[in-house]
């Protein structure tokens, strides 16, 4: 392999975070047909595919990915670089890109990301996508981390997950403070409406269980798969819910709602997933350390 051109490898790298050529190629002044040139040099050069083609997209391949792991690395360092020689003093700013499924409970992000607003030389971007999406960002280094209560294996072929565990929240009845049940379940419920979670999600499939293991045959008003969604529900139609109490927090506290009781051994599990890189945010490492506590 001949030497390394770093002013190609540049190139590379504003085309993999952008994963757009014509929009690299207009914002550094060169023709998109030059610029495509020097990728294919690169790629000669290093003796490696970079980049695979999907109609007009460009997707990074395997490799493409790994070598954009050491390109964060070393660029980011050059722009830190670059700040102590024109400034006098290294860059101290970091940003982080938090990826989130829009179903996750808005009170649960706010809590975990919320050491990042103690941090003044931290910033922060939180995006919702679909699973798919989140997992695409994380490949393609957009995002840096994503947040979910979904499960998923923790190394595929084609990428390797790091999966941690940063939460777990136990899950309870919870409905208007007027009229609480206060026997256990299910007696003195045999008339309640109730609002649930999908019945895919894992909450959904403990309170199943608590109720087959009891013969009790729940009245479902609504179902919803948004915790923002069902957070409200439960604060207005004057049905039960099940869902971890940290969602409807601010209504407990007002005294809208009112814990009844908690589901034996039942919890929703919160994740963390990122992906192996060369160049790791050192905010990011002392983030997933603190969420231990969560």
């Amino acid at each position: 392999m001949s030497r390394l051109n770093y002013h190609h490898l540049y190139y590379f790298w504003r085309i993999a975070v952008a994963g757009n050529l014509t929009q690299v190629a207009k914002e550094l002044h060169i023709s998109q047909s030059a610029l495509s040139l020097q990728i294919k040099q690169l790629e000669h050069n290093m003796d490696v595919a970079l980049f695979e083609r999907s109609g007009r997209r460009l997707i990074l391949t395997d490799m493409g990915r790994r070598v954009l792991a050491y390109a964060d690395d070393i660029f980011n360092k050059g722009e830190e670089l670059e700040s102590f020689l024109s400034k006098g003093i290294l860059a101290e700013t970091q940003h982080l890109s938090i990826g989130v499924l829009p179903t996750l409970s808005r009170n649960f992000v706010e809590h975990f990301v919320s050491p990042l607003l103690a941090k003044p030389e931290v910033s922060f971007s939180l995006t919702a996508r679909g699973m798919s999406d989140l997992l695409n960002g994380l490949t393609n280094h957009e995002l840096d981390l994503v947040l979910t209560n979904r499960p998923i294996s923790a190394d595929t072929k084609d990428a390797p997950w790091i999966v941690q565990q940063v939460s777990r929240q136990p899950l309870a009845i919870v409905g208007p403070r007027e009229g609480k049940i206060h026997t256990p379940f299910p007696q003195g419920y045999e008339s309640a409406r109730w609002v649930l979670p999908g019945k895919n999600t894992e909450i959904r499939t403990a309170f199943n269980l608590l109720c087959a293991t009891w013969q009790y045959q729940p009245d479902v008003k609504a179902e919803a798969d948004d915790m923002a969604m069902l957070r409200l529900l439960a604060r207005d139609s004057g049905a039960l819910a099940v869902l971890p109490p940290v969602v409807v927090k601010d209504e407990i506290r007002q005294g809208l709602l009112e814990e009844y009781q908690r589901l034996p051994d039942a919890y929703e599990h919160f994740y963390a997933i990122t992906t192996q890189r060369k160049f790791v945010p050192q905010v990011l490492m002392e983030l997933l350390q603190m969420s231990q506590n969560i």
